[in-house]
């Protein structure tokens, strides 16, 4: 049984509050690990450190906290393989998704990069008589990241590393189930040259939320988890005083209009319904294929790429398709909203009830479920099921399966899948979601792009990574100077003649 600690000052911490959260191995739900949960005094503490640490780190220039991160990069490639063994470890996910989690993370790491050039203020000269006027992105002092277990490598780097790269000091909060990567990732960034204390991780509950929300000195948090959260995070961050940016929910879905290539969207729907066992913000949950013959052909497809999906541990092998869920309350939730779809009339065309995994009957592997003829009053359509069902939903036009995603309180990510490029770019322009895919079914932008959905998935105005985040975490301080005229002509040694 593993102890795990804090991350505080540069050294391992272990907790004071006496209060621990159980980290599970979610192949055999067995109990692997225990992880302390913080008390106000210790994020407080924290906090003192952080305050400390962070004008210094501010006062070093921007090159400099460039090339700290360009080691980090280094050291996240050599370790790779011992990131995403702890990870799968505490999470379920399959070593290559792992690794994934890990790369996605390393990619914003690398445009942070170019911190130096993205700091870079506006100038005017001669705006007036004598004026020059100016601006500086300055930091922030002590920001905050408040993430989920699903990525657990992957969001704490969106957070910290463009809030590192602007010169702030951070606070890592992350989730309990799966802590021990987050631990790994500020090691990795001492040892790539960061000052102790820039960066600093408290585990904990909603008690070390509360604490960081009402810090008077934390001056901005990040949150990525479920809307209700979002929402509460966000009320209470802004009356705060705080920046606040809080991600949510998301319901995504597919459009398979009846010219796009069957084989291609249903190879599409398995990979990102079925992926990370669901588990995604960015998986898609709904196909929605245009008219019957559409629907009928997809589901076609569907059926038999579904039922040779490879469920099993990651130490099964890298041809393991997905892993368990993250815990037993969440396959619970699963299965229940699996049970509510049959009981309210969807037809169950692939039921996954009955999976059990030799050797790993106690663990919490949810079998693939795939739904046919959903419609909008369902509970396994207006709720995130965050686990492996897709459900189909057949629309009788364009326009109606464009108003079904239009309609959904959620507005994460989207796709269509077509061979139009008319109907393709109609989508584009008049879709009411964040993030959109064209023949792509999860559209998740690139590192220099930003991320970020629309409605109930978002609260606050600046978006995750890119231009963005170098937004979020820095003030716009603007100057303007005026010289007198006459200096430059030098001293006088003589009386001046009175006129």
């Amino acid at each position: 049984m593993q102890e795990l600690s804090h991350y505080i000052d540069g050294a391992h911490v272990k907790g004071k509050s006496g209060r621990f959260a159980d980290v599970m191995n979610p192949a055999t739900g067995e109990v692997q690990g225990k992880v302390p949960l913080a008390s106000a005094d210790e994020v407080a503490t924290a906090v003192e450190i952080a305050a400390q640490a962070q004008p210094e780190w501010a006062a070093t220039n921007p090159q400099r906290r460039a090339r700290v991160l360009m080691k980090f990069v280094d050291l996240l490639n050599r370790d790779m393989d011992k990131l995403a063994e702890a990870l799968s470890r505490e999470h379920g996910k399959t070593l290559p998704d792992a690794a994934g989690d890990v790369q996605r993370g390393l990619e914003v790491v690398e445009f942070c990069i170019g911190a130096p050039h993205l700091l870079k203020g506006e100038y005017t000269d001669g705006a007036g008589p004598g004026i020059d006027m100016y601006s500086m992105r300055q930091p922030l002092g002590v920001c905050a990241g408040i993430t989920p277990f699903n990525f657990p490598a992957m969001i704490p780097m969106w957070m910290f590393a463009p809030a590192l790269a602007c010169g702030n000091a951070f606070i890592l909060k992350p989730s309990e189930r799966d802590p021990s990567v987050p631990l790994m990732l500020v090691e990795l960034l001492e040892e790539a040259g960061l000052p102790k204390g820039v960066l600093q991780v408290v585990n904990g509950d909603k008690e070390a939320v509360d604490a960081l929300l009402d810090h008077p000195v934390v001056q901005s948090i990040g949150f990525v988890g479920s809307t209700p959260i979002a929402e509460y995070i966000y009320s209470r961050g802004c009356a705060a005083g705080k920046r606040v940016q809080c991600f949510g929910g998301a319901k995504n879905h597919m459009i398979v209009m009846p010219d796009a290539d069957m084989d291609q969207a249903a190879d599409a729907l398995v990979g990102a319904g079925y992926g990370a066992a669901g588990e995604r913000c960015m998986a898609i949950s709904v196909a929605v294929p245009v008219g019957d013959e559409t629907a009928d052909r997809l589901i076609e497809k569907l059926v038999p790429r579904i039922e040779k999906l490879k469920v099993g541990p990651y130490t099964a092998g890298n041809d393991v398709d997905y892993g368990p869920v993250v815990t037993a309350a969440a396959k619970d939730n699963i299965l229940k909203l699996v049970q509510s779809g049959v009981d309210q009339g969807a037809e169950l065309v692939v039921d996954g009830r009955n999976f059990s995994l030799q050797g790993y009957e106690d663990g919490f592997f949810v079998g693939a479920h795939l739904f046919d003829r959903v419609t909008p009053d369902m509970d396994i359509y207006k709720k995130e099921i965050f686990g492996p069902v897709l459900s189909t939903v057949r629309a009788g036009s364009y326009e109606e399966a464009l108003r079904l995603a239009m309609d959904h309180e959620y507005g994460n990510g989207t796709a269509i899948f077509t061979r139009d490029g008319d109907t393709a770019r109609d989508f584009a322009s008049r879709i009411n979601i964040g993030m959109v895919g064209v023949n792509v079914p999860i559209p998740v932008p690139l590192a220099y792009h930003t991320f970020g959905g629309w409605k109930k998935s978002v609260f606050g105005d600046l978006n995750q990574h890119g231009t963005d985040s170098f937004r979020f975490y820095t003030r716009t301080k603007t100057v303007t100077a005026r010289w007198p005229s006459g200096l430059k002509e030098g001293g006088e040694f003589h009386f001046k003649a009175m006129d």
